[in-house]
C-alpha cells in the first residue's frame, strides 16, 4: 500500500510518541492514500510543508476498515467520540454518547491499521451537529463525504510502524494548495448548511435511536 503524510516537516521514520492522544482514532499515525489531499493537509498556512511517501506491506496485518461491513457511520462515530474530545452540552448528547459507547463500541486495540473517514476541526462540527438531534444519520453520512474530505490510514501497532518504509518528501507549496484546502472546507461548509436546510420526513436521529423507536440490527446494516 503507498501512503502519503502532510506535514510540516520530513517525515522519515513515524513514531507513535509524535501522534497526539486527542486524535480521531487515538494516538498514531495519519495517512491518505491521496497525494492531492497530504498536499493540503500539509499546507495550513501558505509557508507549506511537505508531503511525505510510504510504502507498507500489510501482509498478515490486522486492518479494520470503518467504511465497509460489518460496521456503520454508528460505529466509526462511536470510535471517534471514544478519542476525540467532545464537549457535552445537553443532557441529550450525553445520553447519544453513553448510548454509542454502549451498543456500537469497537475494540480497535489489536489492531494494527485502521481505515475510516477523516474528521479534521471543522468537519467535527457535523459530528457534533448529530450528537445535537440537529442533522439525521443519512445527513450525517452525506456530511462525511462533503468537499472530498477523503478516508484516512492509521498506523497503530508496532509491528506497522516496522513495516511502513519511508520512499520520499517532496516539498509542498502552500501558496498554491493551503487556498486549494480551504476552498475544501468553504465547499463542506456550504454544502452542510444546504443539509440543514432540508425537510426530513422521516428521519432517524439520535433521540430516535436512544427512545428504541428503530431496531439497532437495522442501523448496523
Amino acid at each position: 500500500m503507498r501512503l502519503y503524510h502532510g506535514s510540516k516537516i520530513v517525515v522519515e521514520q513515524p513514531i507513535k510518541a509524535a501522534g497526539r492522544v486527542n486524535n480521531d482514532y487515538g494516538q498514531g499515525f495519519y495517512c491518505t492514500e491521496n497525494i492531492e489531499l497530504a498536499k493540503e493537509w500539509a499546507s495550513e498556512t501558505s509557508k507549506g510543508g511537505f508531503v511525505n511517501e510510504y510504502m507498507i506491506d500489510t501482509s498478515g496485518m490486522k486492518v479494520i476498515d470503518l467504511n465497509k461491513e460489518p460496521y456503520t457511520i454508528f460505529h466509526w462515530l462511536t470510535v471517534l467520540v471514544e478519542h476525540r474530545k467532545v464537549r457535552i452540552s445537553t443532557p441529550l448528547m450525553k445520553r447519544g454518547v453513553d448510548f454509542l459507547k454502549t451498543n456500537f463500541h469497537v475494540d480497535i486495540s489489536q489492531a494494527d491499521i485502521i481505515r475510516g473517514y477523516r474528521a479534521d476541526d471543522s468537519y467535527f462540527s457535523f459530528v457534533r451537529a448529530f450528537l445535537q438531534n440537529s442533522i439525521d444519520v443519512y445527513q450525517l453520512e452525506r456530511a462525511m463525504r462533503l468537499g472530498g474530505l477523503g478516508e484516512q490510514v492509521f498506523i497503530q501497532s508496532e509491528a506497522a510502524f516496522h513495516a511502513i518504509k519511508f520512499i520520499d518528501a517532496e516539498r509542498v507549496e502552500g501558496k498554491v494548495y493551503a487556498p486549494k484546502r480551504q476552498e475544501r472546507e468553504q465547499e463542506a461548509k456550504r454544502a452542510f448548511d444546504g443539509l440543514l436546510l432540508e425537510e426530513i420526513v422521516s428521519g432517524v436521529y439520535l433521540s430516535d435511536v436512544i427512545k428504541g423507536k428503530v431496531n439497532i440490527d437495522e442501523l448496523r446494516l
